[in-house]
């Protein structure tokens, strides 16, 4: 159940643009707009596509009901031919794009609409909306894997975006490969393994820590993590395998200097008995801290504000442009915003050994095929009407792969070039 009827979710000068479309004649002339970035946010190498399964559904349930038309006559945003078009709306064209968990970069065309002006025009909000803000939270996730070398994080930012943004963010988390999300909307919804135990508030409503840890171990078992720096935390894990013995699974940390905090946890915990005991941190951990975090004796990460605002990038800087009409190919002109007409089909290009060297991209053509090319556009709507679409864990799968397939220089959490150059080759 979503907060908002997907139809309104659209700017106003969406349905300006169709009123007058309407009136002129234009509005079913047969277009393509293109989804792509001008540039990557400042020090990152990739971005990850993210959302376009969230996006496709919300296109199937767009529909303007009596309520919504009643809203837009009322305030004059459309005239009484717009209304009855809109009243009618339902998307009968085609959306090709990259897969989700693909790599993009500078210029890649991540996204084609294909249709009559009207009715891809009123899709426009709805669709930066959604994958800019997917598209953000996967690529900053994914740098944290790759910061976590193989172990294992979970999502906890829920209680940082908004509500319904916080189960998109969850999904785009475990897209890039985190193991785990607080979230439980998440959970029912795409089934994203849960996890979460207590809070400090927990620990403060027992006459002391003993008795919350008692309460909860014997709730949940020794199979369970408590956090243990509401006091002190020396106390607090020698307090944890006391109430829980050396069998306890794991315990938490959430605040002050983790990496030595860390290293004297394990060794507490070690000279406890305690020695398959995990430790996990938390607080305030972006990709850097967790690439800081490298070399201690950490089990597992729990990151939240940094993945749902993007760390630092909350926008994928997306946008949405006109490059076809009836066949012909039609630019923006302006000098800091220049687009490329046409509509475009795009390769990756990858060495024997399965490295990627560059993206091709071809306006109004099909690249010269080579060995080792992978064409990155697939259908996700044709004729008005959904394909079947990978499972969450394949796209998450694609984007382990993609990720393993870039020039390792492309990982590096510094900024730099994108990992792989695109060339767009010129129409004949």
């Amino acid at each position: 159940m979503h907060t908002s009827r997907p139809a309104l979710l659209t700017d106003h000068y969406e349905l300006t643009m169709v009123s007058a479309a309407l009136r002129d004649g234009t509005a079913d002339r047969r277009c393509v707009f293109e989804v792509f970035s001008r540039r990557l946010p400042a020090g990152r190498r990739y971005g990850v596509v993210a959302g376009t399964a969230r996006l496709v559904e919300l296109i199937r349930e767009f529909r303007f009901d009596p309520a919504d038309i009643e809203f837009l006559r009322r305030t004059g945003v459309v005239d009484e031919p717009g209304a009855e078009w809109l009243s009618g709306y339902r998307f009968t064209g085609e959306i090709d794009g990259y897969a989700e968990g693909e790599l993009f970069f500078p210029g890649s065309p991540i996204l084609t609409v294909s249709g009559s002006f009207a009715e891809c025009v009123v899709l426009e909000t709805l669709v930066l909306s959604v994958l800019n803000h997917d598209c953000a939270v996967a690529a900053a996730a994914a740098r944290m894997v790759t910061a976590a070398r193989g172990r294992a994080l979970i999502e906890m930012g829920s209680r940082r975006a908004h509500e319904e943004a916080a189960v998109a963010a969850a999904r785009a988390a475990y897209l890039a490969g985190f193991r785990f999300t607080s979230n439980l909307a998440a959970g029912q919804r795409y089934g994203i393994p849960t996890a979460g135990t207590a809070a400090h508030a927990f620990t403060l409503l027992h006459d002391d820590e003993r008795a919350a840890f008692a309460s909860q171990v014997a709730t949940l078992g020794k199979d369970t993590t408590l956090l243990v720096d509401t006091y002190d935390i020396s106390q607090g894990i020698r307090n944890a395998i006391e109430v829980a013995g050396p069998e306890l699974r794991a315990v938490r940390i959430d605040s002050g200097d983790l990496a030595v905090i860390a290293q004297q946890s394990r060794q507490l915990l070690d000279s406890l008995g305690a020695t398959e005991t995990k430790i996990i941190v938390s607080g305030d951990l972006d990709e850097y801290a967790i690439a800081a975090l490298a070399a201690e004796p950490v089990d597992m990460y729990g990151a939240g504000t940094a993945v749902v605002t993007g760390s630092g990038a909350p926008t994928a800087g997306l946008v949405y442009k006109l490059v076809e009409v009836e066949g012909r190919p039609v630019v923006k002109r302006s000098e800091q915003k220049a687009t490329i007409g046409g509509r475009k089909v795009a390769v990756r290009r990858h060495k024997p050994t399965g490295t990627a060297t560059e993206e091709i991209v071809v306006p109004q053509g099909v690249p010269d095929h080579r060995p080792n090319d992978r064409l990155l556009q697939r259908s996700y709507v044709v004729d008005g009407e959904p394909v079947a679409l990978p499972t969450l864990d394949e796209s998450r799968e694609h984007l382990r792969q993609c990720l393993i397939s870039i020039p390792w220089e492309g990982l590096k959490l510094s900024a730099g070039d994108p990992a792989i150059p695109v060339t767009v080759v010129p129409a004949e």
